[in-house]
């Protein structure tokens, strides 16, 4: 009896390519996710060769979707987003409104209804999740202020789409929907509150019961130490609390899991329970870009590239630009508004699950699904290029600083200098470059043995809570001359970089050392490379985070087996002079140490 393999063919097509072209995206510095769309773009029924099962497909991706929001809402955090709500709540629903009202017009001029031009507007207004923590991780900004501020923003965002995706169904009627009458305002006003009931009843039993029973299960499975059996777990409730939402109260599969993972953030077993679900989170996602790849249509570009151009416009120009003026007029400075903005200048996920839903509730044509899905494939493409353009042009406003103060703010200028500072107010003091996590700690013991300090930052709110608080701080790029001078740079006794940018660090060394040729100066890096430059530099004291990590690490294993406090520390100063720490060959200038009666004491069963 033959087996039939339309499943098995369908899932290794889809998986085959979407690795290759996920890693000749990554080789061309791109995101994965494009070569996933493209993979699906290769097997769909619009280009030649094999074709994949669409229907099965769909199926498969309706699993991916589940996940994806199961990741979603593991992730999830009412902390980081109420840390960041003054600026991420309004800025990201006026920023969809704005997004929205632009797609509405352009459907408009095409000869769209209003309610397939909202739709496809609310297409257009939200970035992938997926491609802003990629971006963010790349550039190393993830957990700065600028980073939580994209984030909380998408959060907003997403928290947004979900809330469309259980409405829309309700709303079709008035949306124009050929299946949903719309005359009926009472029988759609009924549905509507029968649906945001069925929602409430769903959250009051998951945010009360499930916060209790998921986790609880969770614990009487993780003691029997049966890892299979957590994984197991983790995905049987990711999926059938998805499941169930839909079949009991007629919410969506996207916020019945959205829900699961916000209830599993909350317990202990967040972190575990995410570890667990990501490889198969990880494999459904492909499958779900490639099922959305198989529904693009590449002759759009030729039949429409007015309005395929219109659909990038929107996104990569007119989302950035509405961000860029949000983020400023909240009084924040420029680099966070570039960074905001050049996050959300790519669609993805939901924009995906959004449009689809508009196709069969047939509120917008296929032809916006396909316009959709082309903006995406270019908006992420070109997304690598857009952070590219955004620093360009920041490095640009900071060498014109009357510019860039009158951009962010009347008194920005007021923030580069001083208050009441003297020519010889302060002396012999140290100037911090950077007030992070690094920064703040110098400054915060500095300050307690009542040693005399500058800090110079360009985060704007920042300074202006420093100074609330009565510290000495300027705002500005220490790389641009004028604010280090600012600084009392002349009369200072130290400079302190606290950022980790090597290049940015070099360029401040050498506007200092023209200020102060005596300067002592410490700074930070990541690159071995920039620690060598450095001490050839005669700089006083260059410390790279995991080469330090490193010693303190090597340091109590070596007083773990045995060895004194002195003789630990007489090891690790003598590594720390012999050259990069991640080799273990001694530079062949420096003679080894002769340690056998150490390793005697610390082996002893060892013969000598």
């Amino acid at each position: 009896m033959p087996h039939d393999t339309s499943l098995l063919t369908t899932i290794v097509a889809a998986l085959v390519l979407a690795f290759v072209g996920g890693f000749a995206a990554s080789r061309l510095k791109l995101p994965p996710l494009v070569g996933y769309l493209v993979a699906g773009i290769a097997v769909g029924p619009f280009t030649p060769g094999f074709v994949g099962d669409a229907g099965l497909a769909n199926q498969l991706a309706e699993i991916g979707i589940i996940l994806l929001m199961f990741g979603v809402g593991l992730h999830f955090s009412i902390r980081d987003l109420v840390s960041v709500r003054r600026i991420a709540v309004p800025g990201a629903l006026v920023q969809i409104f704005a997004a929205t009202a632009l797609g509405a017009s352009v459907a408009c001029l095409w000869g769209w209804t209003i309610g397939a031009g909202i739709v496809f507007g609310l297409a257009l207004s939200v970035a992938s999740t997926v491609v802003l923590l990629r971006a963010l991780e790349q550039r190393n900004i993830l957990d700065s202020i600028n980073g939580r501020i994209a984030v909380g923003w998408l959060i907003v965002e997403d928290l947004a789409m979900v809330i469309a995706l259980v409405l829309l169904p309700a709303l079709a009627g008035i949306l124009g929907s050929p299946s949903e009458p719309a005359d009926d305002v009472g029988r759609i006003a009924f549905d509507l509150v029968v649906t945001l009931v069925k929602v409430a009843a769903f959250l009051a039993i998951m945010m009360i019961a499930g916060s209790r029973a998921v986790p609880w299960i969770l614990e009487r499975v993780a003691r029997t130490g049966s890892r299979e059996l957590f994984t197991l777990a983790v995905l049987a409730a990711a999926l059938g609390i998805a499941y169930g939402s839909a079949v009991l109260f007629g919410v969506s599969f996207a916020l019945g899991a959205f829900f699961a993972g916000v209830v599993l953030n909350e317990s202990d077993f967040s972190h575990q329970a995410a570890a667990d679900s990501l490889p198969l989170k990880d494999a459904f996602a492909v499958l779900f870009f490639v099922s959305v790849g198989m529904l693009f249509d590449p002759a759009v570009l030729l039949r429409a590239p007015i309005g395929v151009l219109a659909v990038l416009a929107i996104i990569v120009l007119g989302k950035s630009i509405v961000a860029f003026g949000i983020v400023l007029a909240f009084g924040y400075p420029a680099r966070t508004a570039f960074t905001v903005s050049a996050s959300l200048a790519q669609i993805g996920e939901f924009s995906f699950i959004l449009i689809g839903l508009g196709v069969t509730l047939g509120l917008v044509p296929i032809e916006a699904r396909d316009m959709v899905l082309a903006g995406a494939l270019l908006s992420i493409t070109l997304n690598p290029l857009v952070f590219l353009g955004t620093d360009l042009l920041e490095r640009w406003l900071r060498q014109r600083p009357r510019l860039l103060a009158m951009i962010e703010k009347e008194d920005g200028g007021a923030l580069s200098h001083l208050p009441d500072m003297a020519d010889e107010g302060v002396q012999n003091h140290a100037v911090v470059v950077g007030h992070g996590r690094v920064g703040r700690l110098v400054c915060k013991i500095l300050d307690e043995q009542g040693l005399s300090f500058v800090i110079v930052d360009k985060d704007r709110r920042r300074v202006e809570g420093l100074r609330a608080r009565g510290k000495p701080a300027i705002y500005g790029e220490a790389s641009v001359p004028g604010i280090l001078e600012a600084a009392g740079t002349a009369r200072a006794k130290l400079l302190v970089i606290a950022t980790p940018d090597g290049f940015e660090t070099r360029r401040i060394i050498e506007i200092a050392r023209q200020l102060n040729p005596a300067i002592d100066t410490t700074v930070r890096t990541h690159s071995a490379a920039d620690i060598a430059y450095f001490e050839e530099e005669g700089i006083g004291l260059a410390i790279m985070g995991t080469r330090e990590l490193s010693f303190g690490l090597a340091a109590y294993a070596l007083r773990s087996f045995g060895l004194s406090n002195a003789d630990a520390a007489d090891i690790i100063q003598h590594e720390r002079l012999s050259g990069d720490a991640g080799a273990y060959e001694r530079r062949p200038d420096i003679p080894a140490r002769d340690t056998p009666e150490l390793r005697q004491r610390a082996f002893p069963d060892e013969p000598g």
